[in-house]
Parts: structure tokens; sequence; C-alpha cells
């Protein structure tokens, strides 16, 4: 009995042993993988490049992961986020990356629009970023781990803004009526301050509300003469400067905080719409005022043309701004109607090829991209891809540029 009694002890342990011996062993027994991916950034700091925003400022290469058979195919997606957010999915930037390629590059323009835009830095805050590589592995009989690697850098960011301002106004005696008027903030750019009014001849103040003090905007070289329609350099500062208006009219009145300028357009000055010539049907000729566009091409499967609401910017009239999130291939068109005449209208598109033939492009998010119209066949077959989680489109027609942006 005594012996029973011991061998119902014994034998559990036993077992026990026996179990973790094989554990041991089976662990062992993992090939431990060797990864190779690695990731060389062109450097570990980087200044943003206000004078050269669409020249690539960084630049990140890495090795290829590990070789594995022919049976494996291996894909790599890369990752662009502030330190803190953790790639979540509404900030990270990501590519999946072509094969054979292992680069990817950043442009100043980018970095800074992504950093106010999107990632919502404050101004002039200097921030670090996380760039991170993943090599994934499809197909075979056996299962692969990804390789995974991240590096951050340091941005010091283009000084975006060189005065700072909660309100900005509009007084003195050239403002009929009343005190002052309140300047509206940009959709493009919101560092910049507009407003179209009425002036009589008088003077012109721009007072500047910031923390409960008021300042004013002067030009640098304290003239108080009208640089009609030329931006000039300006300052801050306490007393009141005024600029001369002596002509009576509409006037336009720009403030960049960006560039610390300001423009005042005089109505020998006055900005126009873009205006375009094409041929209708019946080979009429047409005359369009632009002032909205329509969407037109796969992004509604080729149908009805989507008019795109624009709002007309107080900074320039040939600058459009949607905002919505219609996305996909699509042209922009000056004519709206279900005629033959959307076919053959006005067209602002992709720019053509080498050799003057339609080509498609895609938009990149941040980056500004060139723009080109006309109504030949060829422009009007060409196309550009508007990205997915693209919001605000910004189309300047005065110099002939577009912009995707995710806000």
């Amino acid at each position: 009995m005594k012996r029973n009694k011991y061998l119902y002890k014994i034998v559990p342990l036993v077992l026990l042993m026996m179990g973790m011996v094989a554990c041991k062993k089976g662990i062992n027994d993992i090939e431990k993988v060797q990864e190779q991916l690695a990731i060389m950034p062109s450097s570990e700091s980087i200044l943003l490049d206000e004078n050269n925003l669409s020249k690539n400022i960084i630049t990140f290469n890495w090795k290829p992961a590990r070789p594995q058979s022919d049976d494996h195919l291996v894909s790599y997606i890369t990752k662009l986020d502030v330190v803190g957010n953790n790639f979540g999915s509404s900030t990270a930037i990501m590519n999946y990356e072509d094969e054979g390629i292992f680069s990817r590059s950043f442009t100043s323009e980018q970095l800074q629009n992504w950093a106010s835009q999107k990632w919502g830095i404050p101004n002039n805050k200097v921030f670090t970023l996380e760039f991170r590589i993943v090599a994934q592995w499809e197909g075979g009989r056996t299962f692969e781990a990804p390789e995974v690697r991240t590096v951050q850098i340091k941005v010091t960011p283009i000084k975006a803004v060189v005065f700072d301002a909660d309100k900005i106004f509009l007084s003195g005696s050239a403002v009929p009526g009343i005190n002052k008027i309140e300047m509206t903030k940009t959709l493009e750019n919101l560092n910049q301050y507009a407003y179209v009014l009425n002036l009589q001849p008088g003077e012109l103040q721009i007072p500047v509300d910031y923390k409960g003090a008021t300042n004013y905007i002067a030009s640098a070289d304290a003239s108080t003469a009208l640089q009609d329609g030329s931006a000039v350099a300006v300052k801050t500062r306490e007393t009141a400067f005024s600029w001369k208006i002596e002509t009576a009219g509409q006037y336009r009145v720009v403030v960049n905080m960006q560039k610390a300028t300001a423009t005042i357009y005089s109505p020998l000055q006055a900005l126009s719409p873009k205006v375009v010539n094409w041929t209708g049907d019946g080979l009429v000729a047409q005359t369009t005022t632009v002032t909205d566009l329509w969407m037109h091409g796969a992004i509604n499967s080729f149908g009805t043309p989507i008019k795109m609401d624009c709002r007309v910017s107080l900074a320039d009239p040939q600058i459009l701004v949607y905002t919505g999130a219609k996305v996909g291939k699509t042209k922009f068109i000056v004519y709206g109607g279900t005629d033959n005449n959307k076919n053959l209208a006005y067209a602002f598109s992709a720019p053509l090829s080498a050799t003057n033939t339609a080509q498609d492009l895609t938009l990149v998010q941040g980056a500004v991209a060139t723009l080109s119209g006309g109504s030949t066949s060829a422009q009007r077959n060409s196309y550009y891809t508007i990205p997915s989680g693209t919001n605000v489109l910004i189309l300047d027609l005065r110099n002939m540029t577009i912009l995707a942006e995710k806000r």
C-alpha cells in the first residue's frame, strides 16, 4: 500500500519533468531567423528648405529583407508619421512600394503641409518623425514572419508665421461707414488673410489683435505710399500705421503671415477671374469666365459631370478651392451641360506627354503639381487621379498648379 502511494506521488512529477525536457528540446529545435532588413536615412536631422520646396529633403533607403524561396512573394510597405501617433490610419502616410524599389523620398513642401494640416503641429515647432518599413511574404508552403524596422528623424519646419494674430482688421478713414472690418482667413492658406471692399480717399490701417493686445501692420521701410498690386515686406508695431488711399473704388487687401507681406490692389490693378475660349457644337465659339468647375471622368463613370461648388479665394479670383470627398480619375471642365458640349469643353487636367499626347497622372497629397488646360482632344483626354483620403483641392489657374490635401 505504501508503495502504491509513493508511485501515486512520484509519477506525475516524472511526467512533468519529461514534458519540460521535451518543450526545451522543441524550443531549441526552432531555427533562429536572421533578419536583414535595415533602414539608412540620408540624415538624422533636417531643416526644411523654403527656397527649394519641391526638392527632396529626406530619403530613406533600405536593404532588402532576408531571401526566401521563389514560392514566396515579398512586398514592402512604408509608413511616415509623427512620434506618438503610432502610425494611426488617419495620420500615417502609407505607400505600397513597387517591386525592386528600395527607397522613399519626401520634399520640404510635403512635410511642411502634413505638419500643419494633417498632424496638427503648432507653427514653428520642431518635431520628430518616424519612418517604418514592413517586409512581408505571401505564398509558399510555410509562414514567414514579417520584418519591421523603424527610424526617427528630427525636423525643423519652415518658419510658418512671422507674426501671430487672433484677428486682423481693416480700419481708418478710408473705410466708409464703420469702425473696422474683420479680414477672413483664406481657404487655400490658413496663414493668409484677405478681404475685398470699397474704399474712399483717406488712410487705411491694418490692426492686429493678439492675446488681448492690438498692434498694427506697417511696411518694413515705413513708406505710406501704396505699392499697387505689389507684395511689400511688413512688420508689426505698437503705434498706428496708415497707407494712403487716393482713389475711391474696390480694393483687395491680402496679408500673408507666412511671408510677412501685404499686397493691396487698387481698381487699376484689380484681379480678374480666368477666362477661356473653346469651340462647342456646330463650331460655335464659346467664352467662359471660370468661377466653378465640373469633375468628369471615371470618378463618375463618365456620366453627367459633377459640379464641384468651388469657393473662389478672396486673395485671387483665379484660385478655386474644392472641399469634398470625391476621389478617383478625373479632369476639370468649365461646362457642366449634359449635351455633347461636355466632351468638347475646355478642360484643366494633367499636362500632355513629351510627344504632346494625352496622359494620366496621379496627384500626391501635399505636393503641388502642374495643371494644364486646353480644348484639344489630347488635353480633354488627359486626367489626374485624386488619391484616396483627399478632401481639399486647390486649383491655382493663374499659376496653373493643383494641390491635393487631407485636412
